[in-house]
Order: C-alpha cells, then sequence, then structure tokens
C-alpha cells in the first residue's frame, strides 16, 4: 500500500510533508530521508484515528512523485478492518467468532503492535477471507 506524498521546503530548512489521499497526515522533515520516514509515520497515525473513529480509510489513489509503502503487517491489519466493516463485523463479533478476549482483536488491529501473521490469518478465515502476500520488483 503506496500513499503518494508531497515534500514543500519549508522557511526554516526543513521539509513540510503533506499526503493528498490523507490531509490528516502532516509532518515535517529536516531532509528528504527523514521526511519520507516521518511521512510514514504520520499516515499511519492518521490511519489509527480513522480505525478509532470506525470511519473507512482512504484508499490510495493520489499520483505523486514520492510515495512512501506502509508495513506489510500494517497493511494486513487495515484490509482486515476494511473486511470487517464490509462485513458489518464489530470487534466483539470477531473476538467470539475466533473465541479470543476483545483486548486480543484490539491488539490485531493495533498497528502499533506487533501481531503474529497467522492471527490475522485466523481472523481473515473467520471472515471467510483468505490473505496472500505478493512480493513484487522494487520500482
Amino acid at each position: 500500500m503506496r500513499y503518494a506524498v508531497t515534500l514543500v521546503p519549508d522557511d526554516n530548512g526543513t521539509l513540510l510533508v503533506t499526503a493528498p489521499d490523507i490531509p490528516e497526515a502532516v509532518t515535517f522533515g529536516e531532509d528528504r530521508e527523514d521526511a519520507l520516514a516521518r511521512a510514514a509515520d504520520a499516515i499511519e497515525t492518521a490511519i489509527m484515528g480513522f480505525m478509532s473513529a470506525r470511519e473507512d480509510i482512504p484508499s490510495p489513489k493520489a499520483k505523486g512523485q514520492d510515495y512512501v509503502s506502509l508495513a506489510a503487517l500494517s497493511v494486513a491489519k487495515i484490509e482486515l478492518y476494511r473486511a470487517m466493516r464490509a462485513d458489518g463485523v464489530g470487534k466483539a463479533a470477531l473476538a467470539k467468532r475466533l473465541g479470543v478476549a476483545l483486548p486480543q482483536i484490539d491488539r490485531l488491529l493495533d498497528l502499533r503492535h506487533a501481531s503474529r501473521l497467522d492471527a490475522i490469518e485466523r481472523a481473515f478465515a473467520a471472515l471467510g477471507r483468505t490473505m496472500e502476500v505478493v512480493i513484487r520488483a522494487a520500482a
């Protein structure tokens, strides 16, 4: 999952970073590398806000010169959240289907928690879905 970002030189020597698809994600960096690293964090933070508010997560659509890719584990969690919303399945219902406590579902959806991939796969299976990993050559 790659989001376009815009880097604009600020008047204090830093780079202002925005993400057209997620206006809530605004940050800065000392240089290009720092700005892009902070952009990924800002996007994930904004996405966690959408999840907490039970809102849809904007898909990456904008084109740009610079992009940031979210971590694969974060993408899996985002897609799990989307699948739950699409099916109208709340956290409590998913916990019941999996036979686990609600805090375990909270951790599965927490982009900052290092969940096990097999736990996410089980959650997808409980929603009637499978998960697959695709590896591509770097652009």
